[in-house]
């Protein structure tokens, strides 16, 4: 499940804030929700491609976690296969990066926390493997079936 996002978040404004302060790594920790990594992820993807979204993101997201306290290891932090599998599977799934693009995406099966657990199985994801590089799936391979979005 993914964490209920307030009716109509974000919006163009909301977005816009979200972004700058990732970038600024000026989110509190309470504000790094898993919603607020895909709406980024999603507007990073939208913006710059997916291969450059990735080294954008897995930058950003480390230094990130630095700014607020935490670390980059075997076992807390950033982690290579899940942020790779979310820029694949959000690029998959389109959108043009607009906070409309983003509610639609948030509302459908991507948003949902355990989705990855369609394509991987848990030791294969929370290996310390996974977390220093890409893994390819071992369940299913990434074939947009899953993606689409409610409504």
């Amino acid at each position: 499940m993914s964490e209920p996002a307030r009716e109509g978040w974000p919006s163009d404004h909301e977005l816009d804030d979200l972004v700058r302060r990732f970038q600024a790594c000026a989110l509190d920790k309470h504000e790094w929700t898993h919603t607020a990594h895909l709406a980024v992820g999603a507007y990073y993807v939208a913006s710059f491609g997916a291969d450059d979204a990735l080294a954008r993101l897995r930058s950003g997201i480390r230094q990130l976690n630095l700014s607020l306290g935490g670390v980059n290891d075997d076992s807390n932090g950033y982690h290579e296969t899940i942020t790779a599998a979310y820029v694949r599977l959000i690029a998959r799934a389109g959108g043009d990066g607009s906070a409309a693009a983003i509610r639609r995406l948030l509302a459908g099966r991507i948003a949902a926390r355990d989705i990855l657990l369609d394509f991987y199985s848990k030791d294969r994801l929370n290996s310390v493997a996974a977390r220093r590089s890409w893994l390819e799936p071992d369940l299913a391979p990434f074939d947009g079936s899953t993606l689409t979005p409610a409504g």
